[in-house]
């Protein structure tokens, strides 16, 4: 069993013992027939993933690494809002005619900043810290800005990643980790989803910054299960795991902007069966 398999296992038992309803409250989340989508849900849960030991994607059911990949891209590296540059159409229900989802995810990145060293965004922000001041205790993101919500068609979920690199004994290069930090989480269909994410995100400024993947520490203030999903989840969490996956990267690239998809591969995934029409509320 991977380590990812067990800290999703137990997350969710613990959910579904120990959270509590939001059964009858007024709650903003419907699903697609204008039913409330109701959950059961748990405070402030804190996940840790040691990605020097192994890449943290589910063996239960299958998570589709390259395409959340090409959404990370889409926000860190493209820095784009509009949902013509992604390659799947998850993003299609929040998008406008345009495709545009307005001033959030993508559009944040790509908004550049005063700093006394120039004018930066907070992406090339984060890589400069952490080629010049890496034991800076101020490398963060943040794409929850209050001034342009009312312009964005989806309040960001995942919205500030804080970076701080440490020394272990022994080792030549300096290890990069990160605290993701997410409002809420849709634990069925966008748990795993994220951890892979923001764990290549670490590898990639790792390794464009000279460095080690240590830890990624996923922090959710709403971790939810939605009550359509319960009956899945039951299931889920009773099936055969197998071993963590490999993750590969190019080696090569040393840009943060010449990553593409097939710098990455995922090796010796087992997974069991995929679990197809999840209900995603809206």
């Amino acid at each position: 069993m991977s380590y990812a398999d067990q800290l999703f296992i137990d997350m969710c038992k613990d959910i579904l013992d120990h959270g509590t309803s939001t059964e009858g409250e007024k709650v903003r989340p419907h699903w697609a027939d204008g039913t409330p989508a109701y959950t059961i849900k748990q405070f402030g849960v804190v996940n840790r993933y040691d990605l020097s030991k192994e890449f943290p994607a589910l063996t239960l059911r299958k998570t589709y690494v390259k395409s959340a990949i090409d959404e990370l891209l889409w926000i860190w590296q493209r820095k784009s809002n509009n949902v013509k540059d992604l390659k799947s159409s998850i993003w299609d229900e929040w998008a406008d005619e345009n495709g545009s989802i307005g001033k959030a995810y993508g559009y944040q990145m790509r908004v550049k900043h005063q700093y006394p060293e120039g004018m930066m965004d907070q992406v090339d922000r984060v890589i400069y810290d952490l080629k010049n001041h890496p034991f800076s205790r101020r490398i963060m993101t943040n794409i929850y800005v209050h001034q342009d919500l009312h312009e964005m068609n989806l309040y960001p979920c995942a919205y500030s990643m804080t970076f701080n690199v440490t020394q272990k004994p022994g080792h030549d290069k300096l290890t990069l980790n990160a605290i993701l930090n997410q409002r809420s989480q849709d634990i069925l269909a966008a748990n795993n989803w994220n951890v892979v994410q923001y764990s290549v995100l670490v590898y990639m400024m790792a390794q464009v910054c000279d460095m080690e993947p240590g830890e990624l520490v996923h922090v959710i203030a709403d971790a939810h299960i939605y009550d359509r999903h319960i009956p899945i989840i039951q299931e889920m969490i009773q099936r055969k795991t197998y071993p963590a996956p490999k993750f590969w990267m190019n080696p090569d690239v040393k840009d943060f902007y010449e990553f593409t998809l097939d710098d990455f591969k995922v090796e010796d995934y087992q997974a069991g069966e995929q679990i197809k029409d999840i209900p995603i509320a809206i």
